[in-house]
């Protein structure tokens, strides 16, 4: 007997892979002219915005200025951190586009979850945006920059600087995704948490690898800021799906229903 799930009226509509295609091209468009929009608005206040990325290296190093050599670096930096601005801004509304397109793929049951997965998507992104402005860049930025020889003084490029702070955000809002894929993948049935904690030492792993390709330097100290506290979501997404995943151990049977 088949193990592939039939279409009942428990699923969505089936849809053509053309369908597809014009779908995500709907769903891009919409989120790239959400981004726009938002980055325009953005542009506006890009002064407050650079003294809002300046603060973690003010808190880090009072007084420590920033300098840039080429004419156009300070407009690429406005420009640069307006998309990013924009980025963020529109991120509750991007969400949701994705978690849209997900949806002819999924069981009705699974349906009702989406409009609380984007609700918690958004919160826990923002939560590692916050994090790593107020925790992870004082304390990475401070201690790098103690570790300057004597008689040496640090001359921090404009881009240089904003690649860093900027890159260093989007991960945290990334990685800080893991517990709500966790939930999803747990109420779905495709993940249990004792497969979680079976794999524990190879996740260790990918953390790791996943930590030395995302971070914008290749360092230890920006490694180990975007690792730790990975490992420690991914045990917070044990205990998550330990409690709202479906009971059954996934054994390699039907795992849609």
């Amino acid at each position: 007997m088949s193990m592939i799930p039939r279409r009942t009226a428990e699923t969505a509509p089936e849809m053509p892979f053309l369908d597809h295609l014009e779908e995500l091209r709907w769903r891009l468009i919409k989120s790239i002219a959400a981004i726009v929009i938002g980055a325009s608005l953005s542009y506006i206040y890009s002064d407050r915005l650079f003294m809002f990325l300046w603060h973690p290296l003010q808190t880090a190093a009072p007084g420590m200025k920033i300098h840039f050599f080429r004419v156009a670096e300070a407009f690429n930096a406005r420009l640069k951190v307006s998309i990013v601005a924009g980025c963020l801004l529109t991120s509750p509304f991007v969400i949701y586009q994705i978690w849209q397109f997900v949806l002819p793929g999924l069981y009705r049951r699974e349906i009702r979850m989406v409009y609380l997965i984007v609700l918690f998507s958004t919160f826990f992104f923002l939560a590692g945006v916050v994090f790593c402005y107020f925790v992870m860049l004082p304390y990475g930025l401070g201690f790098l920059l103690e570790q300057a020889p004597p008689n040496t003084e640090p001359t921090i490029m404009m881009g240089d600087y904003l690649n860093f702070v900027m890159w260093m955000i989007f991960a945290f809002g990334l990685v800080f995704q893991l517990p709500v894929v966790a939930f999803f993948l747990g109420r779905i049935g495709i993940i249990s948490s004792g497969l979680l904690k079976s794999g524990r030492r190879y996740a260790i792993v990918i953390i790791a690898v996943v930590a030395a390709v995302i971070t914008p330097q290749p360092d230890f100290v920006s490694q180990g800021m975007l690792a730790i506290p990975l490992y420690f979501l991914y045990e917070l997404s044990i205990l998550i799906v330990r409690f709202t995943g479906r009971a059954e151990p996934v054994r390699g049977k039907n795992l849609a229903g």
